[in-house]
């Protein structure tokens, strides 16, 4: 199913995001001090930059357009409760702890399939036909 315009920017940092989740695992996985390390201050990195301006992004211009019904509120507190999860491991991160460098890769994991998978369609529910956005942008 193709992504609504609105969606798409956001859809194609979930893919970056995969990848990512997949290499904190394997790097956990390793055991290797050095490549844990490295995986940490990548992901660290990432976290502060990119990953926080993107759930900045969802938090701003995607969830507003769920918040109030009976039916997607939980999907927006499910979102933003990952959210937490995620940004909470950041200081852990920082010090290199190998067990939230596997925590955050099975997380990450688990939140982007549940956006892409249950979050986006219901957001997708709420636009316009070939929308590119709320107003039709």
């Amino acid at each position: 199913m193709k992504r609504s315009e609105f969606l798409q920017p956001l859809s194609r940092e979930h893919h970056a995001a995969l990848s990512l989740a997949r290499f904190c695992e394997r790097a956990a996985q390793s055991g290797d001090p050095a490549r844990v390390r490295e995986a940490c201050e990548h992901v660290a990195a990432d976290l502060s930059g990119e990953i926080e301006r993107h759930f900045q992004d969802e938090e701003r211009d995607v969830l507003p357009l769920l918040q109030g019904t009976e039916k997607t509120q939980p999907l927006v507190e499910r979102t933003l409760e990952d959210h937490r999860r995620l940004r909470s491991l950041l200081g852990d991160l920082q010090r290199n702890d190998i067990e939230a460098l596997g925590s955050f890769g099975g997380w990450l994991l688990a939140h982007v399939r549940f956006e892409e998978r249950v979050l986006f369609p219901a957001i997708e529910a709420f636009l316009p036909p070939c929308s590119g956005g709320p107003s039709g942008q």
